[in-house]
């Protein structure tokens, strides 16, 4: 199996929908497939890739709002994850180490793509531009109802746009993805008040531009939202 999991060498090329559950009895851990990936095993980090594909995506997707950029980080992440694993030293799960390969290989990407616009960004996040929040607008049935949830993706996207990446890596991970800011913390490299700091910041800035979605989303705390994210819509909420 390719590095990318089957991805093969197209930037566009993203992961399929599903999503691993529990380990069966009998399965290999991440750690021990991480452990036959170096000694020669072919297909071991294929199988850790598809285990973990559908949260990696998420995150990668999240970040960098693109889904044909979030190919190519996760793609890069994954070639890298495969090639430097023996720089995995167990001082955390594997999952949070391939989540860090992946966070890193987004904000390259972005400042990659700002380095390349005529515009330079000078760090001030009031500098930003921030999308118009949407009209909201009733509508009944099922079609109704799926253009509501592809606006409500739009929004979402377009207001992460509007933040600075480390607030957005940051907001992804404990508002969107559900995972405790003690392993956000982990896998963004920075301390525990660093991360509740910028999703502190992060949930101010994008408040105006998304408050007309609590009447559709009542707040339900940080619960895991990969699922909403496939490869076929190109974002979740």
């Amino acid at each position: 199996m390719a590095p990318d999991g089957g991805a093969g060498t197209s930037g566009t090329a993203r992961p399929g929908p599903g999503r691993s559950g529990p380990l069966a009895a009998g399965d290999p851990s991440d750690a021990e497939l991480l452990r036959l990936h170096l000694a020669g095993d072919q297909e071991a980090f294929g199988t850790l890739f598809l285990r973990h594909k559908e949260r990696l995506w998420a995150v990668a997707l999240r970040i960098v709002c693109d889904p044909d950029d979030a190919a190519d980080a996760l793609q890069e992440a994954m070639i890298s994850a495969f090639r430097r694993a023996d720089n995995f030293r167990g001082d955390s799960a594997v999952t949070t180490w391939l989540h860090r390969i992946v966070v890193n290989a987004s904000l390259d990407l972005l400042r990659r793509r700002a380095s390349r616009r005529s515009v330079s960004w000078s760090g001030d996040p009031d500098e930003l531009a921030v999308p118009e929040p949407r009209a909201d607008t009733a509508g009944s049935g099922g079609q109704a109802n799926r253009a509501d949830a592809v606006d409500t993706r739009l929004d979402v996207d377009a207001a992460l746009q509007a933040l600075p990446p480390p607030q957005r890596a940051a907001l992804v991970l404990v508002d969107m993805l559900g995972y405790p800011v003690a392993e956000a913390a982990v896998i963004l490299g920075v301390s525990e008040g660093t991360v509740k700091s910028r999703c502190a910041r992060g949930r101010v800035r994008l408040l105006p531009y998304l408050s007309h979605l609590r009447a559709h989303y009542p707040a339900r705390g940080n619960q895991p939202l990969a699922d909403g994210v496939s490869s076929e819509q190109g974002g979740g909420v």
